[in-house]
Parts: structure tokens; sequence; C-alpha cells
């Protein structure tokens, strides 16, 4: 290990020791290579971190490391750089892009220069790092070796400089091949230069080179493969370094901040939407922690009064700043939206954003992407194009120098526009619009997957926040009789034969009149052993529950704050795990860290596959009880933040009920591999699954979808009959969206109660999902192979581990499962059992049906009173979060029919119905309270929910 040079090779620690930018070192010995052996202890009697010293002549007068005549590069003002790289690159003469980094570097302003070791984890090559950053200290970093560099203590080499740790990628594809790929990095490339450098804190800047051969030799007929340089990539890394490095050196009070708030497209009452977190009072809490810390803050109006102000762009102004953006994405965009001079935002020659300036820091709503769908059919593979607003506010925050973009909670649209999912190039939406701007992202601490988002598409900085704290729920008061009776037969049982009786029978009539049969789908002829049981469990299971109170404010403890503070100031920030801590994870606290997530290779984990085979079970249990059968066909619908939560937990459950394990190397947490259950140890037939996975999961875990079907395809050949082994018909079970696109793409089709919308609804999900991942890892469009699964489907399931969340807190649940259920009407289909797993206690997982758990959820948590009390807490938001379960159950109702009306009425009662949450709401938020009452009217018009009580039929007529 040792110093480097690009001009001069390796350099004695003593030069960079005693060069300080835009100083002449002097002298200096001349450059040596590395032996063979050369590292700490390799020569006895010098010092272990300089490098051998080799044969050869002095120069009388060297030039410079840094700048001056014939040093190479301008001359360096802006402080040390240190690039660390591998010695075998040195060693090999494969050095050109680290150093086309170090020039580039320098080119900016940089004193950059490099230091190789055989791995940052090597004996000897932490404590020769620590020293030397200490000697040295360097206002950034670039690491070019692989893998996390933690030590046995969870410390790494670089913990010590109080500077950003960024991670470059030597990709091992050709450049052509990145070119074409959605992905961007092979899936080790990804382990490797993206996942596991995320432990260590380290920030992913790009990628700087690709791996191609050189000309053939003409004698030896052998091309030499070596990483090639990519200019342009190394120029976008040097970008954001500087970018990094101008908001570290510019006075507090002078830096310019952008702090973006969410919106939910369609709904203006819901402006500002962060996921458990009161994004409002966040930002007020921010601004004010702003003004303490002496930037150029100042008061204004309410942000909800203050964001209904616009301010404006002069369309001119936005032509200009286009022609900067890459021709393919400027073509694209025109094809999709037209005229810029059309787009809704424009008025009088302006584009109009809702933002409001305080002093220094712009706060604005993040613009509605845009739907292309809903202008032409022709555009579907257009559809994830950004519209010219969105374009425009993005172009517009640049035109003005911001130093930094703060988005506040989880989560935006930037990290999910179209382009590469890792490795992002100029022609990438995400990369053209915030270019190297420093991205600081608050981010609910349970949520990696779309933190690892953010982190690695915008190179976020993602600063975990704590979920709002969670309280035990109670049973409501109008199942107190139902449970006074269940409590008297549990003690009647086998004593009073007469009186057992006469207790089912109430049982089973207090039941239907509170309407919780109709929750659990009770059949008339179910026996009374299978109504009792099923409503015990039922009532157990509301008492049981938790939910959340109120929303967390981020920046309230001193953690958050200090993570805050400290990106802001352009220094390191101390990574921490993401995770639930309702479910055991007490590693995420503190909060206020720069999250990182799971290593996909390590995934399903052997802890994770024990809990699969525990969901397993459960879900056929349930399916056996409803249908007497096994399902002859399921479609498990996976997420990717879900998979790096449990560690593939419902990967394992899917695997376990196809009669696969997963195979780990020895020794080793890495998946190489499954090995095939004989059916007498299964002790069943194997279920035939279908994996739906979200783009996430797909880009994040693209090796788990190749091992789902090379598990399927090593089955098909299995010497098993149909009924035992349904793989034996060979057909692909791995969808997903197209690649480089995420979500559903629904619009406004869940939120139209209309059969055409139904049917639209159901085509979104088809066309989100029609993409067969191979055994290649490649994705082709096969919507006649997903239709055919689809339709030999008898059950769908979706699992949920984290306790923070429900089925009505947001809208991704009602688009996924209730989508499923539209796809199947729109293909003429019967319904089939819509099954929630619940794994929020790993200790007792529990089958629901979808209306089951939409009932638990709504007797437990959104018509509670303690649950609208803690929503009352938060102003605004706290009311657009009582209209948004609204909005959540009546998408339920639309796309699958699955919410009985009683409950409806139990949701009515529990806020409209009550005068103190009527009129907080009318003072509050007074869109969110005209939202709900137009949405219960159209429930009503639309047939979706007929009301048992006249009172509230009277309040509907009476509020329209």
């Amino acid at each position: 290990m040792g110093f480097y040079d690009p001009e001069r090779g390796v350099i004695a620690a003593s030069d960079v020791l005693n060069t300080r930018p835009g100083l002449d070192p002097g002298p200096r010995p001349a450059p040596v290579m590395p032996s063979a052996t050369s590292g700490p202890g390799s020569s006895p009697g010098r010092d272990p971190f300089e490098p051998e010293a080799q044969d050869a002549t002095p120069h009388a007068s060297p030039p410079p490391l840094w700048g001056g005549a014939g040093g190479g590069g301008l001359p360096a003002t802006k402080g040390p750089v240190l690039v660390t790289f591998y010695r075998s690159y040195l060693t090999a003469g494969d050095t050109a892009p680290i150093d086309a980094l170090i020039d580039a570097l320098r080119a900016a302003g940089f004193a950059a220069y490099g230091a190789f070791a055989p791995s940052l984890k090597a004996p000897g090559v932490g404590d020769w790092l620590r020293a030397h950053l200490a000697a040295c200290p360097p206002v950034a970093i670039l690491n070019a070796t692989a893998f996390s560099a933690q030590g046995a203590d969870g410390s790494t080499p670089f913990d010590g400089a109080d500077c950003p740790a960024f991670q470059v990628a030597l990709s091992t594809a050709r450049r052509r091949d990145w070119v074409a790929s959605d992905r961007g990095l092979s899936p080790a490339d990804l382990a490797m230069h993206v996942v596991l450098p995320e432990v260590d804190g380290r920030l992913f800047a790009g990628l700087i080179s690709h791996k191609s051969p050189g000309k053939r030799h003409p004698d030896l007929q052998f091309s030499r493969f070596a990483h090639r340089a990519d200019a342009a990539r190394i120029r976008a890394v040097v970008d954001r370094v500087t970018a990094w490095h101008h908001l570290a050196t510019t006075p507090a009070a002078d830096r310019q901040l952008a702090l973006i708030l969410s919106t939910y497209p369609g709904r203006a009452h819901q402006m500002a939407h962060a996921v458990g977190l009161d994004a409002l009072a966040s930002t007020e809490t921010l601004l004010s922690t702003l003004a303490a810390e002496g930037y150029g803050v100042t008061e204004g109006a309410p942000l909800p009064q203050a964001l209904t102000e616009t301010l404006t762009w002069p369309l001119a102004d936005y032509l200009t700043a286009l022609d900067t953006l890459p021709e393919p994405l400027r073509q694209t965009l025109t094809e999709a939206w037209g005229d810029p001079a059309a787009d809704p935002s424009v008025k009088q020659g302006q584009f109009h954003f809702p933002a409001t300036r305080r002093g220094q820091v712009l706060v604005a709503l993040q613009p509605e992407r845009g739907d292309v769908q809903t202008r032409d059919g022709d555009y579907h593979d257009l559809s994830r194009t950004p519209r010219h607003a969105y374009v425009a506010f993005y172009l517009w925050l640049r035109a003005q120098g911001v130093h930094a973009l703060l988005h506040m909670g989880a989560h935006g649209t930037l990290e999910w526009l179209p382009g590469k999912s890792v490795a992002l190039g100029d022609t990438c939406w995400p990369e053209a619009l915030i270019g190297p701007t420093p991205v600081i992202y608050p981010f609910i601490v349970n949520d990696p997957g779309e933190a690892a988002q953010a982190k690695r598409r915008i190179g976020a900085v993602t600063l975990g926040h704590l979920p709002p704290p969670m309280v035990a729920s109670a049973l409501p008061p109008a199942l107190a009789t139902l449970e006074r009776l269940l409590d008297e037969y549990s003690t009647a049982d086998g004593l009073d034969p007469a009186r057992r009786t006469r207790l089912i029978a109430s049982i089973q009539d207090e039941a239907r009149a509170s309407g919780v049969a109709d929750d659990l789908g009770l059949a008339k002829d179910a026996t009374p052993a299978e109504t009792i049981t099923r409503i015990d469990r039922f009532v157990c299971d509301i008492k049981e529950s938790q939910f959340g109170h109120g929303l967390h404010i981020f920046g309230e403890g001193q953690g958050e704050r200090d993570g805050l503070l400290r990106a802001l100031n352009g220094r390191r920030v101390p990574p921490g795990p993401a995770g639930s801590p309702n479910r055991g994870r007490c590693d995420v606290l503190p909060t206020g860290r720069n999250l990182f997530s799971v290593d996909p290779r390590a995934v399903p984990s052997r802890n994770a596959h024990a809990q699969g085979v525990k969901l397993a079970a459960e879900l056929v249990r349930r399916h056996l009880q409803d249908h007497g059968d096994y399902p002859r066909g399921l479609v498990v619908d996976l997420w990717g933040s879900a998979t790096m939560r449990t560690s593939g937990e419902e990967f394992a459950m899917a695997l376990h009920l196809a009669g696969l394990v997963p195979k780990w190397d020895e020794g080793s947490a890495r998946v190489s591999g499954f090995e095939i259950l004989p059916l007498a140890i299964l002790g069943r037939p194997r279920i035939d699954v279908t994996l739906r996975v979200s783009g996430l999961f797909r880009d994040v875990f693209p090796t788990l979808a190749q091992l789902f079907e090379a598990g399927a395809e090593a089955l098909s050949q299995r010497d098993e009959t149909p009924e035992d082994n349904p793989y034996t018909l060979r057909a692909p079970r791995v969808f997903g969206p197209q690649p480089g696109q995420y979500g559903l793409g629904m619009g406004t089709a869940a939120d139209t109660f209309t059969a055409e919308a139904r049917a639209a609804a159901g085509e979104a999900w088809l066309n989100a999902s029609s993409w067969a991942i191979g055994t290649d890892g490649q994705s082709t469009e096969n919507r006649k192979g997903l239709e055919a699964r689809v339709l030999n489907a008898d059950a769908f399931v979706h699992a949920q581990d984290l306790p923070e969340t429900d089925v009505l807190m947001a809208s991704d649940y009602a688009a996924h499962a209730a989508g499923f259920a539209a796809a199947v009407a729109r293909l003429g289909g019967q319904t089939p059992s819509l099954y929630h797993l619940d794994a929020t206690r790993p200790d007792d997982p529990r089958a629901r049906t979808l209306t089951e758990e939409i009932a638990r959820t709504v007797r437990a948590r959104a018509a509670n009173p303690l649950w609208a009390e803690g929503m009352m807490a938060h102003g605004y938001r706290g009311a657009a979060e009582i209209a948004a379960t609204l909005d959540h159950m009546a998408a339920f109702a639309h796309l699958a029919q699955v919410v009985p009306p009683h409950l409806f009425d139990l949701y009515h009662d529990a806020t409209l119905g009550r005068e103190d949450v009527r009129a907080f709401l009318a003072q509050e938020n007074p869109q969110a309270l005209a939202a709900m009452e137009d949405l219960f009217r159209r429930l009503r018009d639309a047939g979706l929910w007929q009301t048992r009580r006249n009172s509230i039929a009277a309040t509907l007529d009476g509020a329209a």
C-alpha cells in the first residue's frame, strides 16, 4: 500500500503530508512502483507504510504534485481529495479510470491524489489510512474499492475523516452493455460497488469506467481486458463532489436551500404528504433550527396558506434551459406532452409553481408528474415521462443556484422517473433534472427500499426518522356485548349444554347485528365450532392491535437534528440500518443516520427462510379452512422494501409453497442456489405460485427472480404427477413492470366509481405486470402468459410485516391487492380469494381475508376515537390523514368490493359524525372536509355504500 500520482507513479507519504493546496512541496524522491511483496512488515528496518525503494536516479527538481509548472492540472485551491483504489490495478497497469478521475478532480481545483491497498480490510490498512487522514484531512474521499470496509468493531478507515466519502463503480461490463441496460449494473456490481459501501455511509457518485478488450496483439493473438475511463461519467462524479464541497464551504447565511414537499395527484387537500410524518410541522421546525444556526431564514405565513400562492418562471427561460437537456429527452417530452405553453401550469407566458420564500430557503410543492395515459392511449410507452411543469420546476431550481435540495419525508417522485435503476447516465430523467445538486432526504426509518431508491438514483443522503409512537387499541364499545357472550360461552362449554346452546345462538345473533358476521364472511350454515372460533379470534385480534398515534415531527430529537445539520454542512453523516423499531429492530436507533439496507446476495437469510416456512404454513392453513383444499394457483405480491426489511421472508414463503429450499454458500450468508424438497418431506402438493414483483424488487433483487424461475424449471423435470406438481406445465412464473418503470399507473381509475374505471384500473394492473423475468434475468413482454397465470389463480396474497402501518394508510395496498381483483374482472374471471398475511408478529402470523383485515383495521384504528384525537394534534396534515383513510377504503370497495357497508357507517360516525372532528376539519383543512363529504355521497350514489342509519343519510343529503 502507498500513495499515487498519475504522472509520477508511487510517491512517498511525506510528499502527501508536506503538500498543501497551492504550495510547491519542493524536491522529492523519484517515483517507484510497488513490489510483489510490498506492505506492512515486508521490509524490516523501514517504515512499513512507505513503498519499497527501488534503484532509480532521483529527479534533481521533480514537478510539484499539484499545480505549478509541469505538475499536470490547474493550481489546487479547494483542498485535498483522497482517491482510494486497489493495489492490483496499479500492478496490472490498469489505472486509466483512476488517473482520469484524479486528473478531472485536479482540473476542478482539488488537490487530488491516490492511495492504493490490497483491500481496505487488509491487516494494517485501516490504521495506515486513519493516521494519514488525521495528519492530512481531506475535503472529500472517493473510494474505488468494492464491498464494505467495516472491521470486527464496526468501524471503517474513513470514519475519522469528517467529510463525505463517495463511492464510484468500475463496471465489469462493456460500455455498450451499460448503454443498452435498464439495470445499469450487474447484480454483482450492484452489491459490491453500491449496496455494501452504503453500509459504511458512502454516497454513491456513479460509475467511472467500463471493461472492454484492447487491440488484439498480432503475435500473442490476445486482447487484454481492462478498465476504460468514461469521461462523461467522470465529469458527473466530479460535478457531484464539487457541489457538495460548494455546500460545505458556503457560509450558512449565504446558503440557498430548496425544501420540497410532496403532493398527492388530484387532491389539493393532501399537500405535504409523507409516510408517518407531519411534513408541514417538520418544515417549520427545520426552518426554526436553520434560523438558530445562522441561515438566512425569515418568517412567513403558515405553510398551508403560503403554499396556495405561486412563484413564476417565464416560459421563455424554460425553453432556453430545455436546450441543455439531451436531445432524446427533449424529443420524448415533446412527443408525450406537446407544446409547453399548453401545460396547465402556464398562464400568461409564465410557469406558476406553488411555492413560498422564507429568506434564503425556498419551500415548494413538488409538481404532479402527470399521466400521459389520460391524454392518448398511443402514448403507453411514454406513460412515465414527466410533464413540462415538472421538468420546468427542477430546471428552475437549478437556474437559481440552490446549494442543496431537501425533500421532507417519504417519498417524492423524482427518484422514480424513467432511467436506469442505478449508475444512471445523462439521458436518465432523475440525473437530467437534479444533476449534481446535493439532496438531503429525511426518510422514515422503516422503509429501506424506497430510501435506497433515493440514494442510488438521485445521490441522496437519507436521514432516518422515527415512525409515530405506537399505542394499544381497545375493543370498541359496540363489541362489548359480543365479548361478554364469548366469555360466558368459554365458562359454559362442557358444563351446561343447554346454556351453551343458547349462548351459541346469542353470539351468532350479536355477530350479525354488529356486522362481525359480514366482516368474517361467515356462512349461515357454518358450524358452531367454526363460528365461535373465528369470532373469538377476530375479537382478540382487535384487542391486541396497535396503531401509530399522531404523526412524527422530524428534528424534535437531537439525533435527527444533528444528522441534518451535518449533512447541510457537507460533513460525514454516520450510517444506520433501516428497519422497523416495533418489530425487534432496536439497532435502527438512534435515528438521524444515513440509512442502509441488506446485501441482496444474502436474501433470503436463514432466519428469513425459517419464518417463511411459518408464513407458508399459515397461508395454507387458512385456505384449507376456507375452501377445504389447497390453492390451485396462487399469486404472491412481492415488494422490494418489505423484502429488504425482512431479509426475504415473503420470498422464502413462496419458495416453500413450491417445495424449494434456498442453498447457502458454506461459511457464508450468500444464497447460491436451491434444493428441491421431496413430496414425502413436504407432506402436501406443491402450490402453483406466480410472483408479481414490484419495480423496486426487480431492480434490487434480480437474482431472486432468476432463482425462482430456475426452481420452476427444475421442478418441471421431476417425475411427479400434475396433481402433486403443477410445475410440470412449464410457464413463466415471475412478472413485473417494464424495465425502467415503477408503480401501477392507475391514475384516477381508482377514484372514479364506474365500471369503465374499474376495467381501466384492471388494465393498468395488467399493463404494469406483463413483463416476464426469465432465468437469465432478462425481462420480456408476455401479456398472454400473465393473463393465463391470473386466470389460473384462485388466491392472491400480500404479506404485511410493518406494525407501524396498515392496509388503509397508503394507496399502494388497494392498488396492488384490489387492483389484482380488478384485473381478474377485466379478463372475465371469477374473483379469487384475496388474503392479507399479517406478519407483524413473527411468532404468530395471521392470514386473513382482505375484508377481514379491512374490518380489523377500521374497528381497531380508523374508528377508534384515540386515533382521530392523535391526528387532531397535527392540524392540516392530521385532517389530510383522516381523509386519506376514507380514500383508501373507497378504493378497496370500488376495485374489489371487499368493504361491507357497515364499515363506512363506522368511519362516518368516527369522523363526520363527531362534531369536534367536523369542526377540526373545517378549521384546519376545509378542502379535506369537502372531499370527505363528496366521497361519502359518491360512494352512496355508486351503490358501494348503503348506510343502515337514516341519520347518516340525512346528513349526506344536507351536506349536498
